[in-house]
């Protein structure tokens, strides 16, 4: 039986050594930061491209994009995907805060399909964590917090 052509491996890279000292293989691993929602997509790939105006497809993953907005002290995003009725002048951010992760817990409705929805989720920073239900409505198609209640 005849083979095709052995695909070729990747080499590790060398790194030159210290002092004329031989060169050390060292393999080299390229790494995308995963975005700080939680989901493993890269930040620009996943909540960045919300950040930047895309309207969110779900009232989770734009629960998500608010969550990493926090972590990225994007106020623009979250006045602009807050309800107009319930949104405060501006976003005060606390300098002390450091927002660690986040675990969706439940969402009801809140698809394509629906004009409102809720998520549950906690959301950790270093010292705690913020149990809430949020609300979210469709705003002229687009989905926008609307409010949420902190659970214990």
């Amino acid at each position: 039986m005849r083979r095709g052509p052995r695909p070729r491996r990747s080499r590790p890279s060398r790194v030159a050594g210290i002092a004329g000292e031989a060169s050390v293989p060292r393999r080299v691993i390229m790494t995308t930061r995963s975005c700080p929602c939680g989901l493993p997509a890269a930040y620009e790939e996943c909540c960045g491209r919300y950040h930047a105006g895309a309207a969110a497809p779900t009232a989770e993953l734009l629960m998500r994009s608010r969550y990493s907005a926090f972590v990225r002290r994007d106020a623009g995003h979250l006045l602009r995907t807050w309800h107009p009725r319930t949104r405060p002048e501006r976003i005060g951010f606390d300098p002390g805060m450091r927002w660690t992760g986040l675990e969706i817990l439940g969402t009801t409705d809140g698809s394509a399909f629906h004009s409102t929805g809720t998520v549950t989720f906690r959301a950790f920073y270093r010292g705690g964590s913020l149990h809430e239900r949020s609300r979210f409505e469709r705003v002229d198609g687009a989905w926008v917090y609307v409010d949420g209640d902190v659970l214990s």
